[in-house]
């Protein structure tokens, strides 16, 4: 089986909805890179301030390399992928600036054939975790809610995710799953672009400073559902994962 790591571009429609304790809905409009995290595209020189990939916004930021660092979280995990290929979905830094809600891992074989996923996910607090995922054929997967991302969720429950590896077209769903129903749910839906010098300037040009939007984006909103009443839940003490230092 043959996977396709050329980079591209996702034009996307990110969209928040709470239906519990309160309703609520948060949209925004961004992109996002697919690429191979072992060969980042290699952009104009007057470019490169719009697109940066870097070791130190995944996984803990000790390792190398992006795929390093993923290699040394799935062995902590006991999955070997014996240089199989990756590919990544994430935000890139632009202007030395980045924030990845979730970044989407895709790994395979030597063969070609999937393996698993990791899903990594950074909170407004700076901190991150990454979920092992094993998505059936549709891309569902299942797992336990294990860190603390919204303050107004505690850290309970389990996600549902849908996680398709992307084609001409971005769908992502997760659910978050509580003891009596499904109180929010985050989608992203996207289409592909070419990763050209040209294509990603026009992207730009429609979604300057893409990553900090995003960031701004959710603290507001999280500022608007605060003075609407919902109380804040007690953050945890963050333990660093294993192979996420």
């Amino acid at each position: 089986m043959s996977v396709s790591t050329r980079p591209a571009i996702y034009t996307c429609l990110v969209s928040h909805v709470r239906t519990a304790p309160t309703r609520y809905r948060l949209r925004l409009r961004t992109y996002m890179w697919l690429t191979d995290p072992d060969r980042p595209p290699r952009l104009p020189l007057l470019l490169r301030p719009l697109a940066g990939f870097d070791a130190r916004d995944h996984f803990g930021g000790g390792s190398p390399t992006i795929r390093a660092g993923l290699d040394a979280f799935l062995a902590s995990r006991g999955v070997d992928l014996a240089g199989g290929p990756v590919t990544m979905l994430a935000h890139a830094r632009v202007f030395g600036h980045v924030f990845n809600p979730l970044s989407l891992f895709w790994c395979h074989g030597p063969d070609g054939a999937p393996v698993c996923v990791v899903a990594e996910v950074h909170n407004t607090y700076g901190e991150r975790h990454c979920y092992l995922l094993r998505p059936d054929d549709s891309g569902k997967a299942v797992v336990d809610k294990e860190f603390y991302v919204s303050p107004f969720f505690p850290v309970d429950g389990g996600y549902t995710m849908r996680v398709p590896e992307p084609g001409e077209r971005l769908s992502l769903t997760v659910h978050l799953d509580r003891q009596g129903g499904r109180p929010f749910t985050a989608t992203v839906r996207g289409e592909r672009r070419p990763a050209t010098a040209r294509s990603l300037l026009r992207t730009a040009l429609r979604h300057p400073w893409s990553t900090a939007v995003v960031s701004a984006g959710i603290r507001l909103h999280g500022i608007r559902l605060y003075l609407r009443g919902l109380p804040v839940r007690p953050r945890p003490r963050h333990r660093p994962q294993e192979g996420v230092k």
